[in-house]
């Protein structure tokens, strides 16, 4: 299995993080490799959420996502075409007034892909999704 995790300060208050990544359907306005995102079905705290990403190439993914608000999201895989299984979640924890955000994501391939590649594809966009995040905090916040 796949893993990748971080752990960055955000320039906001937990609620207003929680918002941001709990937007699905605005995930495209400053998620690059999103190109729609899209709740299928609600149940209680829980959606259905389709992705349509494109890295290297184009596919599209479904996940449960289980909402805490506004300390936590956490995923489970519900179908695709190229991850097998895919878990992860957000954990908020107020920081002086900011948010003090842990991104964590397990994930296994629908295809054979070697163990340190496997790792490098779950964890390659990190940075750069983890810097998009800053700037949509700076967009809507002013921060």
């Amino acid at each position: 299995m796949a893993k990748a995790s971080t752990t960055e300060v955000f320039n906001c208050s937990v609620d207003q993080f929680y918002k941001i990544i709990s937007d699905y359907a605005k995930y495209h306005e400053f998620l690059a490799e999103v190109k729609k995102c899209t709740v299928l079905k609600t149940e209680g705290n829980r959606k259905l959420v389709e992705y349509q990403v494109q890295v290297i190439k184009a596919f599209k993914y479904q996940l449960w996502m289980t909402e805490n608000a506004p300390t936590a999201i956490n995923w489970e895989f519900a179908s695709g075409d190229v991850f097998k299984t895919s878990v992860g979640s957000w954990k908020l924890e107020d920081e002086a007034g900011k948010t003090r955000a842990t991104y964590v994501v397990e994930a296994t391939f629908s295809m054979f892909v070697p163990g340190p590649l496997a790792n490098a594809l779950v964890s390659v966009n990190l940075p750069n999704m983890i810097s998009s995040y800053h700037k949509r905090v700076k967009q809507l916040y002013g921060v």
